[in-house]
Parts: structure tokens; C-alpha cells; sequence
């Protein structure tokens, strides 16, 4: 007995060595990381001062990476590494932003010869995003400068905003993915009853199936009916505007999806010839031949390539939208608020009650900040967080002051809550909104320990003792309760929309239920006033506010270097050592495919409540 006590004894002891080696190296590299850190943002930010404009050539458009609306802090560590390894693999994020602003100076500047778009590292985007870069592009050709889409693959949503394109070309050995769009989940009831996982669901909407994935094997015929109702008409206007761009007959674009196999069967499977005849490229050329090109159209560098600026480097050049503003001119403020909705402070990428709370009470108390612009990207989430938030924007319009909404690619659920009681609301034509409904969803892990041998009792002052101990079920008294405040959750959603909108309770109870809906129909139905961009909503807040001369800001919350460093060690670094190991498609895929899954583990709404869209992600 002896000998095995000091056995266990001795596999601790080494235990514990190992593990305090793993600390002390982790401390040590940490160290070591940070110092790089520190030497790396002193060159970056040196180096960000050093504005060249003397080049010329054409502006290289490279998309890579996903276009989001707010960047996290830039992450010079992973950044250096990145070019230093050749760890081309990380995903990176473009300010939709700057990609107009460049766009736009452009077209003015007697150094840009024409704009050459980059799609093939094309990340996540928005089909308003796309579309709005799609219509700008248009506005620089009037300059009389070519815009050249030139691709060994075109992607479905690189192939979109390269229609837009003067001339689009491709390779010989290339292909045009064109294949239509759809929101697919993963559904994991067979593996909860088998993990012996007891979730209690509590909702109120036909259409509210953001927990179906836990309680289903596959989507609802009322799901598949809702999204069928937005999506069609978001890929109605997709074949529309590459058709219209391309100068195309719709049913030879619709033949071209619908029929891929018989067609390529005409061409004996050559899917570049397909496209040629097809009319969605203007020609066929190998990368020498575009070189070549290209080299005709912009002139040649010293490396013997084009001569080209790329956006990063040419974007510190021209000026920036809604950054640099004057502190006594009168002015619209925007804030930002992109993602999920999560109580308390939250970094950038996500949406904190208290972190947005706090930056709309700026703008209420900021004496020249004469209106507010809320651009709200986000499916929504905590409905504390979201009447949080809400509350603030009812002090913000006590002040008068006009309160207008633009929404991105998506508002809806929590991101239609807090937009409800706007002046105005604004979207686009392909923004998915509404999704008017609340659920809990409560996992209790019972059966599962006892499957182990494990169990949990006790005793308690009253019934409801044990409240949400997740090792025992819940009491029906609880079960019962719960639902009740469901149900005074959706009822005080619709009392929201209604009051907020001026629409009368049963014509919102007729939007509502958890039905998604595209710009256009929300504009119909009454949800949104007018379909724009971002500029078309502070344009319409400073008329509101009687300026005739003012400039627009962005209201951020400003990062301390401890803020920076949390969000760089933990965004940039893991990202790194995750490329090391997984290419970057399957990193992407596997975050598209559990982000939901991932969602409810770290909602964090202090009663469970939840206004969630549940469309996270359109397979574009």
C-alpha cells in the first residue's frame, strides 16, 4: 500500500514539475513576445508616418482578408511573422472604409492609371458591401480609367464585384464558380442525447430557430420557408446586377448555374471556354500574358512587374472618411456596433451593453457632436445588453439631438431592438433584418454524470433552492417561470417596435415571430424608412439637425496598451500557431460550421434571454 501511495505521490511530484517547466517557458516567451511587441509598434507606428505619393501605377485593389466595418488593433507581432515565415495563411481584415475612400481619391489622382482588383484571398464580406464597392467602382470608370479583374479562379463573390470590372479576364486553366447562395447550420440533437445532455428550450415565434440546431436533426419547414423568402430575392438582385454589368441575358446566367453540367458538356468540359462563351470574361490569358498587359496599361517597376500601389500603402495617402474631425465644428458622430450583442465591456468584434452604453453617453454629452449615426452590423444576442444599450439611446434623444440608424449587412433581433426607437432608419437594399423574437436555452447535465456514476443532491430552504445548478434538472416551478419571462421578453420587443416605428401592435405581430427580412421587403412592411449607404444616413442626421456645414466622426472608445496587448496576444498570436498547423480554408470552415455552437457557450445574459438571428453566416 505504501509503495503505491508513494507511486501516485511520485506521478504528481513529476506532474507538477512538468507543469511548473510549462509555466516558467510560457512566462519566458511571453516576456520575450511582449518586448517584440513594444520594439515592433515603435517601428509600425514610425513607419506609418511616412506617407509616400510619388509613385505611381495602378492601384492594386487586394481584397484579402475579411472586410469588416471596424478593425481589432493592428497586430504587428503576428504581422512580422507572418512576412517573416511565410505564414501567407492568416486571415487578415480590410476597412470597408478605406476601401472607398481609395477608390474614390483615385479616381482624381494623376498617379493612378487604372485599379487592377486582387479577389483571390476575398474573406468574409457583406453582399451590401460588395455592392456599394460595385457601384464606386462604376463612379471611378467615369474618370475614363479601367477597372481589370484578372483571376487564375473566380469565386462566386469575387466574381460579383469583378463583373463590375471594365475587362475581366482569366486563366486559360481557370473556372467561374457561379452556384447560387443558401444558409446552412449544423444540427447537433442526436449528439446532445448522446452526451446525455438534458437542454431546455424556451422561445416565442414560429420563425425563430436559432435553437434548432439543439433540438433538431435538420431545419424546420417553417425555417426553410422564412429563409427561402430572403434569400431569393438577395440572388434575384446578385443575377440582376452581374447580368446588367456584364451586359448578359439573365437566362443564359441562370442556364449557366442551373444546367453547369450540360454545359460544360457543349465544350467538352473546358470550364475557362465556358465562361468565354458564356460572356462572363472578356477574354483568356495565361499570367505571362496579363503581365505583359498590364505592364502596357500601367508601365513597368524596377522588378519588372506592373507598375501598382497597393491599397494598404495607398490608403495612408488619401483622406480617410469620418476619422480626422475638428473638436468645435459641429459634427454627426457614428459609432460602430459590429456583433454579437454580450453584456458588460467587450472589445472590438463584439458589441458590450456597457461598452456601446458608454460611448453613445459621449456623444449625448459632447457639446459640438450635434446627431448620432448608430451602423449597426449584428444578428444581435443578450436582451439585457440590447435594453441596455436602448436606454442610453433614450437619454441620447431626450437631448433632441437626431438619432438615425444605418444598418449593414445585417440588424436584426438585438440589432433590431436597439435600432427600434431611431428617428430614422436607413438599410440597404440586401440588408437581412428583423427576426423579431426571444429564446432561452438551458442545458442541465444530470444524465450525463450519472452516466459516470456521478450525482448531485443536497437540501434547501425552499423548492427552488438549487436554481440554475446545471447538474440537476430544472424544477417545474423554474421551467414554468422561465417561459413566462420568454414571453414578457417578445411582448416587450413587440411594445419596442411598435412605439419606437408609430405601427400598431397587430401589424408589428405580423412582422414579427422571428421572420428575417431583405432591405427592400423591410422597407415595405414598415421596419426600415429608407434604403442608403452609411454617407446617405449622415447625410440625412445633419439635415435633420439643421447643419449646412459640419464634418462626421467616428466616436471609439480609445484602447489602453494593456487593452492592445490582451486583444493582440490572444487574437494575433493564437491565430499563428493555429496556421502552423491547419490550412486557413479549414480553419475558416470549421469556425463557420461551430461559431453557433460557440455563440451559446459564451452568451452571457444575467437571465438567459437572447434575441438572435439566426443566420450566422451566408454561404456566399
Amino acid at each position: 500500500m505504501k509503495d503505491l501511495i508513494r507511486s501516485i505521490a511520485g506521478i504528481f511530484r513529476w506532474v507538477g514539475r512538468a507543469l511548473n517547466t510549462v509555466r516558467v517557458l510560457s512566462l519566458n516567451l511571453a516576456f520575450l513576445a511582449l518586448v517584440f511587441f513594444l520594439v515592433i509598434t515603435l517601428v509600425a507606428h514610425n513607419s506609418d508616418t511616412e506617407v509616400k505619393s510619388s509613385r505611381s501605377g495602378a492601384l492594386l485593389l487586394s481584397l484579402s482578408g475579411n472586410v469588416v466595418e471596424e478593425k481589432q488593433p493592428a497586430d504587428p507581432f503576428s504581422t512580422v511573422l507572418n512576412e517573416k515565415m511565410g505564414l501567407d495563411t492568416l486571415p487578415d481584415e480590410i476597412l470597408y472604409q478605406d476601401i472607398l475612400d481609395a477608390i474614390n481619391a483615385a479616381a482624381y489622382d494623376p498617379n493612378i492609371t487604372s485599379i487592377v482588383l486582387d479577389l483571390k484571398g476575398l474573406g468574409n464580406v457583406g453582399l451590401d458591401q460588395l455592392q456599394t464597392i460595385g457601384k464606386t467602382l462604376n463612379i471611378f470608370k467615369k474618370s475614363g480609367k479601367k477597372v481589370i479583374a484578372a483571376e487564375d479562379y473566380y469565386q462566386q463573390k469575387g466574381y460579383y464585384l469583378a463583373s463590375f470590372a471594365n475587362e475581366v479576364y482569366l486563366n486559360p486553366m481557370g473556372a467561374v464558380d457561379l452556384h447560387g447562395i443558401g444558409t446552412f447550420r449544423l444540427f447537433f440533437k442526436d449528439a446532445i442525447e448522446k452526451l446525455k445532455i438534458n437542454y431546455h428550450i424556451f422561445r416565442v415565434g414560429t420563425y425563430k430557430s436559432a435553437i434548432e440546431p439543439l433540438i433538431r436533426n435538420s431545419m424546420s419547414e417553417a425555417a426553410k420557408t422564412q429563409n427561402l423568402s430572403w434569400l431569393s430575392p438577395l440572388w434575384k438582385t446578385i443575377a440582376a446586377d452581374i447580368s446588367r454589368e456584364r451586359k448578359l441575358d439573365e437566362e443564359s446566367l441562370s442556364s449557366y448555374t442551373e444546367n453547369i453540367a450540360s454545359e460544360l458538356a457543349i465544350v467538352d468540359g473546358d470550364t475557362a471556354r465556358l465562361a468565354l462563351e458564356t460572356g462572363l470574361v472578356d477574354a483568356l490569358k495565361t499570367r505571362e500574358e496579363l503581365r505583359s498587359y498590364l505592364i502596357q496599361l500601367n508601365g513597368k517597376d524596377d522588378e519588372g512587374n506592373f507598375s501598382r500601389i497597393p491599397l494598404g500603402e495607398y490608403v495612408k495617402t488619401v483622406h480617410r472618411s469620418y476619422v480626422n474631425h475638428s473638436a468645435t465644428m459641429d459634427s454627426i458622430g457614428i459609432i460602430i456596433a459590429q456583433g454579437v450583442i454580450l453584456n458588460g465591456e467587450q472589445p472590438i468584434g463584439s458589441i458590450g451593453g456597457d461598452t456601446l452604453a458608454q460611448l453613445i453617453r459621449e456623444a449625448r454629452e459632447t457639446e459640438n457632436i450635434k446627431g448620432l449615426v448608430l451602423r449597426i452590423v449584428s444578428g444581435g444576442g443578450s436582451v439585457f445588453a440590447s435594453e441596455i444599450i436602448r436606454q442610453e439611446l433614450l437619454e441620447f434623444k431626450k437631448t433632441e439631438k437626431p438619432l438615425v440608424v444605418s444598418m449593414g449587412t445585417m440588424a436584426a433581433s438585438g440589432g433590431y431592438w436597439i435600432a427600434a426607437d431611431a428617428d430614422e432608419i436607413w438599410s440597404s437594399p440586401v440588408t437581412l433584418t428583423g427576426s423579431i423574437g426571444i429564446f432561452a436555452a438551458i442545458p442541465t447535465f444530470e444524465n450525463t454524470l450519472s452516466s459516470m456514476g456521478v450525482y448531485s443532491d443536497g437540501v434547501g430552504t425552499t423548492s427552488l433552492a438549487a436554481a440554475l445548478n446545471v447538474t440537476q434538472s430544472l424544477h417545474p416551478s423554474l421551467k414554468e417561470s422561465i417561459q413566462i419571462s420568454v414571453n414578457h421578453g417578445y411582448d416587450q420587443f413587440i411594445n419596442i417596435v411598435a412605439k419606437g416605428r408609430s405601427m400598431g401592435l397587430k401589424k408589428v405581430k405580423d412582422v414579427s415571430e422571428g421572420r428575417v427580412f431583405d432591405g427592400a421587403t423591410a422597407q415595405k412592411v414598415g421596419l426600415v424608412d429608407k434604403l442608403g449607404t452609411l454617407e446617405d444616413a449622415v447625410a440625412s442626421a445633419a439635415n435633420r439637425a439643421g447643419l449646412e456645414e459640419y464634418d462626421a466622426c467616428y466616436i471609439r472608445k480609445p484602447l489602453t496598451v494593456k487593452d492592445e496587448i490582451i486583444q493582440i496576444f490572444t487574437r494575433g498570436t493564437g491565430k499563428i500557431l493555429t496556421a502552423a498547423v491547419l490550412p486557413s480554408s479549414l480553419i475558416s470552415r470549421l469556425a463557420e460550421l461551430f461559431n453557433p455552437l460557440g455563440e451559446l457557450v459564451f452568451f452571457n445574459d444575467p437571465k438567459g434571454l437572447y434575441a438572435r438571428c439566426p443566420i450566422y453566416r451566408l454561404s456566399f
